[in-house]
């Protein structure tokens, strides 16, 4: 286990995550349904799925794609997702 690489890993997902729209939706469900075990459960499991979906497909193009492109495209599909939603279109 790289130790260095796991702690900017958590720092930049756990920064990432902060008050972004799933943070958000986990306390909606909360105040909701009173019952956050039921929600974290739900949350985490969610998570940790698309971290297991990212990090796959990340290992695969990683290795046919020079990373400053991956970069790039990923760069342009969050201004791409922010316009729609400010246009309310996503």
């Amino acid at each position: 286990m790289d130790w260095k690489i796991f702690w900017v890993t958590f720092g930049t997902v756990f920064l990432a995550e902060m008050g972004d729209k799933t943070q958000l939706a986990a306390l909606t469900m909360t105040a909701e349904t009173r019952l956050p075990g039921a929600v974290l459960a739900g949350a985490c499991a969610a998570l940790c799925l698309a971290t297991v979906i990212g990090v796959a497909v990340g290992g695969v193009i990683g290795h046919y794609i020079p990373t400053v492109l991956i970069k790039k495209a990923a760069g342009l599909a969050f201004v791409v997702i922010g316009v729609l939603i400010f246009l309310g279109k996503f």
